[in-house]
């Protein structure tokens, strides 16, 4: 089975920046898109950012785009989602998933596509 591990979350000021990142372990032969979601306090979880198998391909939610960025890195079997411009509502676990699909738009930012799921790391934003 695969394994997700997630790190990097912790405290930051508004307008900064952090950099979470994920690896993976076990059958990552069989990992394709990998993606990043988010669940605020009392809210449900949410699509963030997603990647294809080679990192050619991206996408990212509307309120992250142009802030985040997920790259990937085969070799460490790890993604990541370098976060800039940070705001007080990006305050919310972020979990890691992988898919065992390729990468399509639309496809890669439903819950529904990945089949592994990190434990989740916390990123608080503080004014």
């Amino acid at each position: 089975q695969v394994h997700l591990v997630e790190s990097g979350g912790g405290l930051a000021q508004a307008g900064g920046s952090l950099r979470l990142s994920c690896t993976a372990s076990g059958r990552t032969g069989d990992i394709y898109a990998m993606g990043w979601f988010s669940q605020g306090p009392g809210k449900e979880r949410e699509f963030v950012a997603s990647i294809s198998r080679s990192g050619q391909s991206t996408n990212y939610a509307d309120p992250v785009r142009g802030r985040f960025t997920i790259s990937r890195d085969s070799a460490k079997n790890t993604i990541y989602l370098q976060m800039n411009s940070l705001k007080l509502e990006d305050t919310a676990v972020y979990y890691c998933a992988a898919s065992p699909l390729t990468f399509s738009t639309i496809i890669s930012s439903r819950e529904t596509a990945y089949n592994t799921w990190g434990q989740g790391t916390q990123v608080t934003v503080s004014s």
